[in-house]
């Protein structure tokens, strides 16, 4: 009879737990490792400048800092709770290590190989104390009771006792012991409402709660881990006509800052007003007046127009910090956006905000701006030229210079001019290059139909794989996080508005020793002669784009020579399938049992005919007529089954003649 059992308890429970804990207690040694051990190389200072944000990285991800985040206390906490729980089950299982068999002398609370007269006493004094009529309604006592009974008949009857003996069961040989893997305080009269309630509370709160709460999170977020709701916002507030300074306002409206964004006390609406009145001027006219997209507007505008020191408090600095942890998977989604929508143009606005919020520059700054240590007067005096010399206001003619003729650098220490010549190695000096070919042909003429490749090779002129390492960082000292440099290649007619396509080759996947090469497939338009804009940008740097008018010309398909057969793949047309092969086998199977069967039959009417012949002689005239009678019975049923095959035969023959007048 199976019973609850507390050491099947034992090892089922620490099954359970095992689940959780060999995981969880993986993840905390080894976030504890690499926090402690580990050196991050998210947190590189190849300037001067970008030594602060280095430093606050080390001081976020490594030490005891990352160890102090809710998520981990809570999870170390439980852990340490649970594993606390293994620990009592192991010991409990070690004092009662097996998985409860029948063992009658147990049951019976009586030394092993006791006598009868001891056996008979104890089995009196159990028996009345479980018995059913003195515990009514006592389950746990019920079962008791059947238990002592069965191990009375087990040490008192012979054939029993012989099995339990020779088999530990007095049933005789079993296969295998099996219990119910649940405490026996489960079947306690006393327990039965703490145990119903528990069930409830389970069954009815918390596994209904943890499924909806996980339906409710999961079921918000859509691609690169983006709301559907911001989705939907970025579709209703992007256009075509979108330009630039619109675009902080409509990354604002991200349904990830709504939360916390919306102002909930008096002196954050003052100080998000006052931030206003510095940033006004650079802002486009609003075109949403909820306080979520006002204050996420203004605290993007301070971070690119870099007030945001001095002028922002704590807690908006915070929420920036926050807003700039999402902006570049918000600003990829914007940019997958404007491909659904055709907008060419948007979606290159798009990835040049994304280059102004790393750099936290806007439209009317300087390229220079970017260079370690410049300021407003130091770009002044880099670009001020004499009539005679050329005008410098992109960094490649910065770049282009001579050491000795860059200027800026006047008052700058030996330390900082360093760190210019490091960043001159870092910025991007890039060479394009393009093909157009189709796959396996000789030459590079493209057909109607073709299924066409447009190979674009990305040289990195200046890579140093020293400063650089596998695709590197890019420097971006004003952005607090580190951000891996890639590029978007985009094809497309932007006069038309179309996108063909659109992709953002990242360093982990493409980049190697400063050269990228992306392949671009399309099917080759009708006859004719197209020109596309190639256009490749870069995530995070401002200026060091690269843009292009690609031709391609589409023959006419006819031109090409006529494709002749082999002979061999002719015949191999001809031959079966493999699954006609099978199909016509089992017919064949299937007709030859048919003619057996029908030969079976008539060797059965040629032995009764032959049997009918030998008995006719020596039967009466009287007979005859039954001899005839059956034999003309059996003609009626070979008649019969003929028959229906040939109406079967014509049947499918009509079937096939059928034909619509």
């Amino acid at each position: 009879m199976l019973q609850y059992d507390n050491s099947a308890f034992y090892f089922f429970a620490m099954s359970i737990l095992s689940f959780y804990l060999l995981p969880s207690w993986y993840y905390i040694l080894s976030t504890v490792y690499k926090a402690l051990m580990v050196k991050d190389d998210s947190a590189v200072a190849r300037t001067l400048t970008e030594k602060k944000k280095a430093d606050q990285l080390k001081i976020e991800r490594q030490g005891w800092t990352k160890m102090k985040s809710s998520s981990f206390v809570t999870n170390t906490v439980i852990t340490v709770l649970l594993t606390a729980l293994f620990v009592f089950l192991v010991i409990s299982v070690s004092q009662d290590g097996q998985v409860n068999s029948f063992d009658p002398f147990s049951i019976l609370e009586i030394d092993l190989g006791a006598d009868n007269k001891v056996i008979k006493k104890a089995y009196r004094r159990l028996s009345l104390i479980y018995h059913p009529d003195k515990n009514p309604g006592d389950r746990a006592a019920e079962a008791k009771f059947v238990m002592v009974s069965k191990a009375y008949e087990a040490l008192t009857d012979e054939t029993a006792r012989e099995n339990y003996e020779k088999f530990g069961n007095p049933d005789g040989q079993q296969n295998m012991q099996v219990a119910i893997g649940l405490p026996a305080f489960l079947l306690d009269s006393d327990n039965r409402n703490l145990v119903l309630v528990g069930y409830l509370i389970i069954m009815v709160g918390v596994i209904p709660y943890a499924v909806y709460t996980y339906y409710a999170d999961s079921s918000k977020y859509g691609e690169k881990d983006v709301m559907y709701d911001t989705y939907a916002w970025f579709h209703y507030a992007l256009s075509e006509h979108s330009l630039i300074k619109a675009l902080p306002e409509v990354l604002a409206g991200s349904a990830e800052f709504r939360k916390a964004n919306m102002p909930t006390s008096q002196e954050e609406k003052q100080s998000i007003a006052k931030q206003m009145t510095m940033v006004k001027q650079h802002m486009v006219k609003p075109k949403y007046n909820h306080a979520v997209c006002v204050k996420g507007n203004v605290l993007m505008h301070s971070h690119v127009l870099r007030q945001t020191d001095a002028a922002l408090t704590t807690k908006d600095q915070a929420d920036l910090k926050f807003m700039l942890q999402s902006s570049t998977s918000l600003i990829d989604a914007m940019i997958s956006v404007c491909k659904s929508l055709d907008a060419a143009q948007t979606a290159i606005n798009c990835i040049e905000f994304g280059q102004y919020v790393t750099q936290a520059m806007w439209v009317k700054d300087s390229p220079l701006l970017q260079l370690p240590h410049y300021g407003p007067e130091e770009i002044k005096h880099a670009t001020t030229t004499g009539k005679s010399s050329k005008t410098i206001s992109t960094m490649q003619d910065y770049m282009a210079q001579d050491e000795d003729d860059r200027k800026g650098m006047k008052d700058f220490s030996d330390e900082q001019k360093s760190d210019v010549r490091k960043y001159l190695k870092i910025y991007p000096d890039i060479t394009v290059e393009t093909k157009v070919f189709v796959d396996d042909d000789e030459d590079d003429k493209v057909y109607e139909g073709d299924i066409s490749t447009i190979q674009v090779t990305i040289t990195r002129n200046n890579f140093d794989a020293d400063i650089m390492g596998d695709g590197g960082l890019v420097h971006a000292p004003l952005f607090p996080f580190p951000k891996r440099e890639a590029w978007w290649i985009i094809l497309a007619q932007i006069k038309e508005g179309k996108i063909m396509s659109i992709e953002k080759v990242s360093a982990d996947s493409k980049i190697k020793n400063g050269v990228v090469t992306h392949n671009i497939k399309m099917m080759a338009p009708p006859v004719g002669r197209y020109e596309f804009d190639l256009v490749v940008k870069s995530n995070g740097y401002v200026g060091c784009d690269y843009s292009t008018r690609l031709a391609m010309e589409t023959l006419d398909k006819s031109a090409l020579p006529e494709y002749k057969v082999h002979p061999e793949d002719a015949d191999l047309d001809e031959e079966p399938t493999l699954f006609e092969q099978l199909l016509n086998d089992h017919v064949e199977e299937d007709s030859d049992e048919e003619e057996d069967d029908d030969g079976d039959d008539d060797k059965d009417e040629d032995d009764d005919n032959k049997e009918d012949d030998a008995a006719a002689p020596s039967q009466e005239k009287g007979n005859i007529p039954q001899q005839q009678k059956a034999a003309k019975k059996r003609a009626q049923l070979r008649n019969a089954r003929n028959n229906n095959d040939d109406d079967d035969d014509s049947d499918d023959e009509s079937a096939e003649d059928v034909t619509p007048k």
